[in-house]
């Protein structure tokens, strides 16, 4: 069996659309062969999703979610082409992982472009401090500063993080698979979450002072 590398898997995916696991399964079962792969994924389904970028999607549903008996709140809205897939369920489902996902592993952006330029100069030069103080030699700081980045980005884009409900594919892995399914185009749109208290500072007490004061009262 070829040895299927991450420059493949790029390869078709800009190729295709199609979804980073679903290019290296296609590579994977085609041997390495990128144009059988392609093929594959035509017959899949898969590399379609590509060509539905340019559609409007002006439909959809806007979802809330509460977890933890009212801790978590999310709002989130998905849209796609037709008010028939809005209200099928297979996309009622999907919107509903993505209000999970984000209670789950709280995002702050949608995608990597809505980062600032000043948000990421913040973190390079938190991350460049961190590997100096690691002891890293400083000509390979800066490498290790952008794949740091991008590993930021993971954590912090909704559509880049892992799903959890498959840490296999990413959440923009999940909406090109559910493309290719539907048939529609599928987009996030936007998304706030609420987590109780916060931003407010919380109380301290010491509950032996407390006591103190009540039995000098």
């Amino acid at each position: 069996m070829a040895e299927i590398s991450a420059a493949q898997v790029k390869e078709l995916r800009e190729k295709t659309g199609a979804g980073m696991m679903d290019c290296k399964k296609a590579l994977t079962e085609c041997n390495g062969d990128t144009d059988k792969a392609v093929d594959f994924l035509r017959e899949k389904g898969l590399a379609s999703a590509a060509k539905k970028e340019g559609r409007i999607a002006a439909e959809g549903l806007v979802d809330a979610y509460i977890h933890g008996g009212g801790r978590i709140g999310v709002l989130v809205e998905v849209n796609c082409e037709t008010d028939f897939v809005a209200r099928g369920e297979e996309f009622k489902a999907l919107v509903r992982d993505i209000a999970m996902q984000i209670a789950a592993a709280n995002p702050l952006f949608l995608h990597k472009d809505d980062v600032s330029e000043e948000v990421i100069q913040h973190e390079k030069d938190i991350l460049r401090a961190q590997a100096l103080n690691e002891g890293k030699p400083e000509k390979i700081v800066d490498k290790m500063v952008e794949g740091r980045i991008q590993k930021y980005y993971k954590e912090v884009c909704l559509l880049e993080q892992a799903f959890i409900k498959d840490p296999d594919m990413t959440i923009n892995d999940l909406l090109l698979s559910k493309v290719a399914k539907i048939g529609e185009k599928i987009v996030v749109r936007r998304f706030m979450r609420y987590e109780m208290g916060q931003g407010l500072e919380k109380r301290q007490e010491d509950f032996a002072s407390e006591v103190t004061k009540q039995i000098n009262k």
